[in-house]
């Protein structure tokens, strides 16, 4: 037993008048637009497959900017299996700044969606005459800038440190260099660092033997701030201008308070 109206023309027959109409009949006479001939790409898009193919997506995702890379990642799991790559990340990262290599891993997965000149900085040794307005005249960069970050309140708290991350105020320095993610205690943030001179401390020993010196110019610093009845900071600050010897940084310390106590009575 066949189906009913199993042929066009029997449908056409049975079926009434106005269930022959088109639905939009009012229309029926419009001219049709032609069909666009720019294909949208996108992951909704059923048909264009080739958006399922992990070697074409990746040939694609890895000429996006690092913006849209951390867009593409959140489109669906396949394209974050394939954004989430760290070597196209690091790639989309140095691009910019044409940068050889960033060595190093953050702490965090959402340190590769910015990469602007802010993420970068330059490590300086301090020396025996640095000061926070010097350096900011050697690198051409605003005091402000170095104190911000550095996480600094005031200058002496130059003295407490071994190094000062100074912003990268020239992008061209960045060119053909090496760089390396760091986690800066004082700056309390990870930067991406550019050492001029060097490059960071890897060796265990010589970090064991900083680490040592430190805690030694931790107790001398104590016991000269129970001295002088001073702060942390006019403690390293006379300790600094001493070489750190303490008796000297004592005496020092008692010269420029007795000269004080002169002149306020003048």
């Amino acid at each position: 037993m066949g189906c009913c109206c199993e042929d066009e023309e029997d449908y056409e027959a049975a079926a009434p008048p106005d269930l022959r109409q088109p639905l939009n009949h009012h229309h029926h006479h419009r001219r049709e637009a032609p069909p666009s001939t720019d294909l949208v790409i996108s992951p909704m898009n059923s048909n264009f497959s080739a958006l399922l193919c992990k070697d074409t997506l990746r040939s694609i995702l890895e000429k996006l900017p690092l913006a849209d890379l951390a867009r593409a990642a959140c489109v669906c799991r396949l394209w974050n299996s394939v954004a989430a790559d760290r070597d196209m990340q690091i790639r989309a990262f140095i691009s910019p700044w044409k940068l050889r290599d960033v060595l190093g891993n953050p702490t965090s997965g959402g340190f590769w969606r910015d990469n602007s000149l802010s993420k970068f900085a330059i490590s300086h040794r301090l020396s025996r005459g640095d000061s926070v307005a010097s350096l900011a005249v050697k690198y051409s960069v605003q005091v402000m800038d170095i104190k911000r970050l550095n996480n600094m309140m005031s200058d002496h708290g130059i003295y407490s440190r071994e190094r000062l991350l100074i912003p990268v105020s020239k992008p061209e320095i960045l060119v053909n260099s090496i760089c390396y993610i760091e986690l800066d205690t004082h700056a309390k943030r990870e930067v991406v660092v550019l050492y001029l001179e060097g490059g960071p401390e890897r060796n265990l020993s010589s970090l064991l033997n900083r680490l040592t010196t430190e805690r030694a110019k931790r107790r001398v610093i104590d016991s000269l701030k129970r001295s002088m009845h001073t702060d942390d900071g006019t403690a390293q600050y006379y300790l600094s201008i001493t070489d750190g010897d303490p008796r000297a940084a004592l005496t020092q310390f008692s010269e420029d308070l007795s000269w004080e106590r002169h002149v306020g009575r003048v």
